[in-house]
């Protein structure tokens, strides 16, 4: 058992789902496994196992940031033997390309957090999904007749949902950066040091250039196509 997961040896999947909502990984689990049964509520952080296509599937809340995000994924990867991570979460879009409800793959995280400096001793570190679970998925998502859009790419990984100076992330959109979230770079910095699997596919929740959102509960309990897509593309893979 490890520190901030109170689960059991063989009680994780290969395979987690990752929204950083635990609510989100209850609704999940509920939603889309079969037989699902909760393995860890230490500090509300749910984790549940269950089946999809007769298939053994967890699903695990990160909490919301890289600090946080770095502990569940540690603990996964060394203490339970998980192979890969599929990050099932929210961003926010930062041009007009991605519309409201549009699926976001990631190829590749920018950051502004200092962990993969400190890290790396000031070397700039260029963390990457799996290519693998990148390809799966983007071929789930073009196989299905999905009303929203689905676009890969760059996102930004931001230590600050209120960030101090706001307009040094519009640089990024210069460089091609799709949207905003707060947890892809450490993710796919851990699978890299584990010899792991990552992927973080986002539905955009809100838009910072039209000013368009959706509600909590549609970011808790929505979003379903994200969630086929990932399980497609993480089961294809293991």
């Amino acid at each position: 058992m490890s520190t901030h997961i109170a689960a059991q040896p063989g009680d994780i999947a290969p395979l987690v789902l990752m929204p950083g909502d635990p609510l989100r990984a209850r609704w999940i689990a509920e939603t889309f496994l079969d037989d699902a049964r909760c393995y860890s509520e230490v500090r509300g952080m749910y984790g549940f196992t269950g089946t999809w296509r007769g298939r053994r599937v967890s699903v695990q809340g990160s909490g919301m940031g890289q600090p946080s995000l770095a502990i569940y994924v540690n603990e996964l990867f060394r203490e339970y033997d998980v192979q890969s991570v599929i990050r099932v979460g929210s961003c926010g879009a930062m041009t007009e390309r991605p519309a409201v409800r549009d699926l976001v793959i990631a190829s590749g995280a920018c950051t502004d957090s200092s962990m993969n400096r400190i890290a790396f001793e000031g070397l700039d570190y260029a963390p990457v999904a799996d290519f693998g679970l990148l390809r799966a998925a983007h071929d789930a998502a073009t196989a299905r007749d999905l009303d929203e859009a689905v676009h890969v790419g760059l996102i930004y990984s931001s230590d600050s949902f209120y960030p101090a100076r706001p307009e040094l992330s519009a640089r990024m959109v210069d460089y091609g950066v799709l949207a905003v979230e707060m947890e892809a770079s450490a993710l796919y910095t851990l699978a890299a040091k584990h010899g792991r699997r990552a992927l973080a596919i986002c539905t955009v929740s809100d838009h910072l250039v039209t000013g368009e959102e959706t509600t909590s509960q549609e970011r808790e309990q929505t979003f379903g196509a994200m969630v086929e897509i990932a399980l497609e593309a993480g089961l294809a893979q293991s």
